[in-house]
């Protein structure tokens, strides 16, 4: 079960990072659409908790530093990252293409690290984003690969496999044999499935009982003709992780 008050104090401050400016009480509930009341508790309580402070009076709330000392401290000490950065950032500047480390999990993949290439055009996700086209997008085959027959049932039972580009695989059975043929190779791949122009390589690695997935992602014309030189890369830096 969903907690409302974690969720409501997630909103607060991712809020505060999308408007990038002071906030009055009035505006946060506004733009939340929330209850003042409701929104007075959780900004009295950042605000005793030294996490946020109004900047003067009638002028609005703002986040303090502490809340970027906090998790700073707690991004220098990610054991997965930590390992793991070294390594993608080698296989981000050996591709010069976009590199994404993501987590599997009970409800789907999280995204947990995202390494820029040189290019001005590139494939992004943001930091905690979930992994998005299950059924298209070489992370979301990756996921699907390793999940139990009946759990992998269940997600047919609930997902259309729709069309989002004229290569996306549309019939059960052929993602079926997408999915095993990923397996026993060891990788996936998104070939202008799930956007125009877009390839997408995933392969797993695991790490104290969990599963990681490493994907390398650019546009078609600057990975067709390497195809086969970026999956070895990406099968070698795999390697090198769970092996670390």
């Amino acid at each position: 079960m969903k907690s409302k008050i974690v969720g409501r104090t997630l909103d607060f401050l991712e809020l505060f990072a999308d408007k990038r400016r002071p906030l009055s009480l009035s505006e946060i509930a506004r733009l939340l659409d929330l209850p003042i009341s409701s929104c007075r508790d959780v900004l009295l309580t950042l605000e005793e908790r030294g996490y946020i402070y109004e900047t003067a009076a009638r002028f609005g709330y703002y986040p303090t530093l502490k809340m970027m000392d906090v998790v700073t401290m707690i991004a220098d000490h990610d054991p997965v990252v930590l390992r793991a950065e070294v390594v993608l950032e080698k296989l981000r500047d050996t591709v010069d293409e976009s590199v994404l480390l993501a987590k599997i999990g009970r409800r789907g993949g999280t995204y947990l690290l995202s390494l820029d290439p040189s290019h001005p055009f590139r494939f992004t996700v943001k930091i905690g984003q979930k992994v998005r086209n299950m059924y298209a997008s070489s992370a979301g085959k990756t996921i699907l690969a390793h999940r139990d027959p009946a759990d992998l049932e269940a997600f047919f039972k609930s997902n259309k496999l729709v069309a989002l580009t004229p290569k996306t695989i549309t019939s059960k059975e052929a993602l079926l044999t997408e999915l095993a043929a990923g397996r026993a190779r060891g990788w996936f791949a998104n070939l202008e499935e799930s956007e125009p122009g877009l390839t997408t390589l995933s392969a797993p690695f695991k790490w104290a009982g969990a599963t990681y997935i490493v994907t390398i992602a650019g546009p078609v014309k600057r990975m067709e003709d390497r195809l086969d030189w970026a999956v070895a890369q990406l099968m070698k830096a795999c390697e090198t992780l769970e092996a670390v």
